[in-house]
Order: C-alpha cells, then structure tokens, then sequence
C-alpha cells in the first residue's frame, strides 16, 4: 500500500511539472520566433551586400521551422501571411508585419538602410526573447514541481 502512495505521488508531481513546462511552451515560441527573424534580417542583409537574388529565390533557400517557417511560407506565396501567434504582444506583431512589408521593396540601397536600422532592434529583441524564456522557463517548471509537492502533501 505504501508503494502505492509513492508511485501516485510521483505521476503527480510529474504531471504538475509537465503542465509547468507546457505552460512555459509561449517564451521558448517566441524566444525561436525572434532568435529566426534576427538570422533571417542577418542573412538578408548579406544577401542585399553581396548576391541580390530576388526574395522567393532567397527565401526558399532558408529553411526555418515552427511558426516562424510557416508564416515565411505563407509570405513566399501570398505577400500577405497571417499574424496568429497569441505570444506576440501587439507592438511586436506590428514591427514583424511592417518588417515583412518591407521584405523585397524598393531599390537594394533604401532596403540596405532599413534593414540594418532594424538589425539591432531585432537583436535586442532576440536578447530579450531568450532572457525571457529562461527566467519564465526555470519558473514554470518550479511552480509546476511546488504545486505538485503540494499536492500531494495535501492528499497523500
């Protein structure tokens, strides 16, 4: 009966950090949504210096994944992808949406320019987006693993 206890306990407790973790799932999205759209502004402002393929060329040759993936494919067939991420706040989604706009307008030198002016926002929001997700992600998996020890103080 006593081995009983412990096992129940210890699904509990696994549970509870699991769902800890799965809440923390938002920051390590936008941490990978941030950390994709800072390579992708990098490797097209090389592409803008150097090669100047157009941009479905230039977009079809970079392979990047999750949600990031899909709204890059989205742009590379309509030039009008959906904005759907609830862990963006609306300033973020704006700047992501007005940097997309911009992708493949104009000329190569006013591109160059407004590129590289977003280079350092894009990183500092890269930065931001990774500090984030490890301070929120350590959190939620504690609480998650308190909550569970809780839990099973209270009931077992």
């Amino acid at each position: 009966m006593l081995w009983l206890k412990f096992v129940l306990g210890g699904l509990i407790i696994a549970f509870c950090t699991l769902l800890g973790y799965l809440a923390a799932g938002k920051f390590r999205a936008r941490k990978s949504f941030f950390s994709q759209m800072n390579t992708l502004n990098e490797k097209f402002l090389a592409e803008l210096k150097f090669a100047r393929k157009p941009v479905k060329e230039f977009l079809a040759d970079c392979a990047f994944q999750g949600d990031f993936g899909d709204l890059v494919k989205d742009f590379e067939q309509s030039r009008a992808p959906e904005w759907k991420f609830s862990y963006l706040t609306g300033t973020e989604k704006e700047l992501a949406a007005e940097y997309f706009s911009m992708l493949g307008k104009g000329d190569s030198h006013s591109q160059l320019g407004y590129f590289t002016a977003q280079a350092e926002t894009l990183r500092k929001m890269s930065e931001d987006a990774m500090k984030e997700a490890r301070e929120k992600g350590e959190l939620y998996l504690k609480l998650g693993l308190l909550a569970g020890l809780a839990f099973v103080i209270l009931v077992v």
